[in-house]
């Protein structure tokens, strides 16, 4: 028989904490861990640049992670590792923008490779993604926290250990819900 710790999540809620509008709590099935979120708080009017967490009801679409650092989690989303050309456009003029890019030596744009562990595991999220609307927001992860949880450029950040556990039962059906 399979056991209740098995089963995909089917919802995860990340919240404001009282009195800090930058950190927060996820709960997931009967769990909760502190989280970080965007500097501005959570806002249900995202804009590019305002540093928000957008409000709303979203998906995992993959996970992406560093693959010279970990190795691939168990988890029930596809997975993707992490290349030295990889980023997001955060542009919105390009026609690229909230996608994954691929650059060439120093050109800009918002590489997944850093020399810290934020992006060590990214779980990129639906938002802003059908249809994709230029300056509503880009690059809404899940990703790893800072060590003192400071606020995050608009993604919801958490431990290492707090990540493995959500992406052994996180699926492409689990919602997310940010309020």
């Amino acid at each position: 028989m399979t056991e209740k710790r098995d089963h995909p999540l089917s919802l995860i809620e990340v919240r404001r904490a009282a009195g800090d509008p930058r950190r927060g709590w996820l709960s997931a099935d009967g769990w909760t861990v502190p989280v970080a979120l965007g500097r501005g708080g959570i806002l249900a009017n995202k804009r590019e640049g305002d540093g928000g967490t957008p409000r709303g009801i979203f998906h995992p679409r993959q996970l992406w992670w560093r693959a010279d650092r970990h190795r691939l989690p168990k988890t029930l989303l596809p997975a993707r590792p992490i290349r030295r050309e990889d980023a997001w456009c955060e542009d919105p003029r390009d026609r690229h923008y909230n996608q994954p890019i691929r650059l060439a030596g120093e050109q800009g744009g918002d590489r997944l490779t850093r020399a810290d562990h934020l992006y060590d595991f990214i779980v990129e999220i639906d938002h802003n993604a059908a249809p994709r609307i230029a300056g509503r927001g880009s690059a809404v992860f899940l990703h790893l926290a800072r060590p003192n949880f400071g606020p995050t450029a608009g993604c919801v950040s958490m431990t290492k250990a707090s990540m493995l556990r959500l992406l052994r039962r996180m699926s492409p059906q689990t919602r997310i819900v940010i309020e």
